[in-house]
C-alpha cells in the first residue's frame, strides 16, 4: 500500500474513533413521556426509532419484583383503577407500590387516560411493565427492527421516609441481578439521587457505569461531587444549574455532564454548544 493511502486511511479511522468518543446521548425521558406514556414498553420501542438512551426509573414492588414507574404510588394524574374509573389523590395514598404485588398492579391502566401535562402524549392501554420483561421486549424489538443495541439508564428509586442500608443492598442486588442475567451491563448506566445507593453500587459492581442525580447545590457542584467517595461516569444537574464552569470542572475530572429535563428546542441548542455530553428530555423528537 503506498505511503500516501496509508496515511488518508489513518486520518480517516483517527477521525472516526474521535466521532466516537465525541458522540452525543439523546436521552427519552421515561421513554419520551411527551409523545407516549411514560414508564411503558410502548414508549419505550418507540424511543428507539429516534436513537436515543432508554431512561427509565425502578421501584421495587411488595413481591420484590422490579418495575418501572417514577411515582412511588399508583399516579393520581394518570393511572385508571382496574374497574376503568380515575385513580383519585385520596386513593393514591393507599397505594404504594413497594406495599403492593404485582399481580395488583398489573390491573392498573397507565396509558388510556389524558395527562394534563402532556396533552400530545398517544393513548393506549398500557400496564406498569417488570424491568425484565421490559428488556426482553426491547431486545427483542431492535433486532427485528435491525436497530443498535439498546442503552439504559435507569434510576434506581427510594420510596419516601426512612430506608435502612438493607433496604438498598436488597433493591440494589434485585435490580442488578436482572442486569447481569439479561447481560446487558456493558449498555447500562444506573442513575440515582440517593448517594448510598451508589456507593452499593460501585463497591458491589465496580464496572457498572452510574450517573449522580442532583437537583440542589446550584454552585457547589464541587460540594455535591464530594458527597461520594468515588468519580462517577457522569454528574447528571437539573439542566437550569448547568454552566460552563460546571462543564469545565467535571470534563477536568473525566466525569461526563447529562442534564435532564429538557423540553424546549432552544435549550437543547444552548446545552450543547455548552458542551453538555448529554441531554434528557421528555420529547426525543426534538433532537
Amino acid at each position: 500500500m503506498n505511503k500516501y493511502i496509508l496515511n488518508i486511511l489513518l486520518l480517516i479511522l483517527a477521525g472516526g474513533t474521535s466521532q466516537a468518543q465525541k458522540k452525543f446521548d439523546k436521552q427519552a425521558h421515561r421513554g419520551g413521556t411527551g409523545l407516549m406514556p411514560e414508564n411503558t414498553i410502548a414508549a419505550m420501542k418507540n424511543a428507539l426509532h429516534f436513537g436515543t438512551t432508554l431512561e427509565m426509573d425502578l421501584y421495587i414492588t411488595k413481591d420484590k419484583q422490579v418495575i418501572l414507574s417514577h411515582d412511588s404510588h399508583m399516579s393520581a394524574t394518570f393511572a385508571l383503577n382496574p374497574d376503568g374509573s380515575a385513580v383519585t389523590k385520596e386513593q393514591s395514598k393507599g397505594l404504594g407500590l413497594h406495599n403492593m404485588l404485582y399481580t395488583d398492579i398489573v390491573k392498573y391502566d397507565v396509558g388510556s387516560r389524558l395527562h394534563p401535562s402532556f396533552p400530545q402524549q398517544k393513548k393506549m392501554v398500557a400496564r406498569i411493565p417488570l424491568f425484565a420483561t421490559l428488556i426482553d421486549s426491547i431486545e427483542a424489538y431492535a433486532k427485528i427492527k435491525h436497530m443498535p443495541a439498546p442503552i439504559y439508564n435507569p434510576e434506581a428509586k427510594i420510596p419516601s421516609g426512612t430506608y435502612t442500608q438493607d433496604y438498598r443492598e436488597n433493591a440494589v442486588k434485585e435490580i442488578m441481578d436482572i442486569i447481569l442475567q439479561k447481560k446487558i451491563q456493558k449498555r447500562v448506566i444506573i442513575q440515582s439521587f440517593d448517594t448510598e445507593i451508589l456507593e452499593i453500587l460501585h463497591k458491589k459492581y465496580p464496572r457498572i457505569k452510574t450517573s449522580y442525580l442532583v437537583y440542589v447545590g446550584k454552585n457547589d457542584w464541587i460540594g455535591n461531587l464530594k458527597k461520594l467517595s468515588f468519580k462517577p461516569y457522569a454528574y447528571s444537574p437539573y439542566y437550569k444549574q448547568v454552566n460552563k464552569k460546571m462543564i469545565e470542572y467535571c470534563h477536568r475530572n473525566k466525569i461526563k455532564v447529562v442534564t435532564w429535563t429538557v423540553n424546549e428546542k432552544s435549550d437543547i441548542d444552548n446545552l450543547k454548544e455548552m458542551g453538555v455530553d448529554g441531554i434528557i428530555s421528555d420529547y426525543p423528537n426534538l433532537f
